[in-house]
């Protein structure tokens, strides 16, 4: 006998992980394009992040190690600096520090490409997220991703 086997695509999992963090909320967004070309923007961290995240400014990855995970230098556009780790793969991608979440996934679906966000600011010592603006910050972050891939596939 053995065990069941379920497989989520990346943003069911980005949901899963979301429902067990208090105050999280996924915005979701279909992007009536390519999911390569979807990815292509939402995965491009270093160039394409600030451009749709409302509070990002600037972001550099690095190698953590031999198993593929990055560290991500970031700063706000308020000046506050963070070190993210970072889980990036084509479709997902998971980074946290001390304080704050982000997720972002993407999976194709009829019509184009199903782009989801979580995120916000940590309660240091437990698994929460302070919900003040998380919801409005996921829906901005995509309408702006969406308007950016609209500019860049114009």
């Amino acid at each position: 006998m053995s065990w069941p086997v379920a497989e989520l695509d990346p943003v069911r999992r980005l949901r899963v992980l979301a429902a067990a963090i208090p105050g999280a909320y996924v915005a979701e967004r279909v992007i009536p394009a390519p999911f390569a070309a979807v990815w292509a923007v939402a995965g491009d961290l270093e160039r394409e992040f600030g451009t749709f995240e409302p509070d990002m400014r600037r972001l550099t990855l690095e190698p953590a190690g031999t198993d593929g995970r990055l560290v991500a230098r970031a700063r706000s556009r308020y000046g506050m600096r963070a070190r993210f780790d970072v889980d990036l793969r084509p479709g997902w991608c998971w980074m946290q520090s001390r304080f704050l979440l982000v997720g972002l996934a993407a999976t194709a679906v009829p019509g184009g490409t199903l782009v989801a966000q979580t995120g916000g600011v940590r309660v240091p010592g437990r698994a929460a997220l302070v919900p003040w603006g998380v919801r409005t910050a996921g829906e901005k972050a995509l309408a702006r991703l969406a308007a950016r891939f609209a500019e860049r596939t114009s």
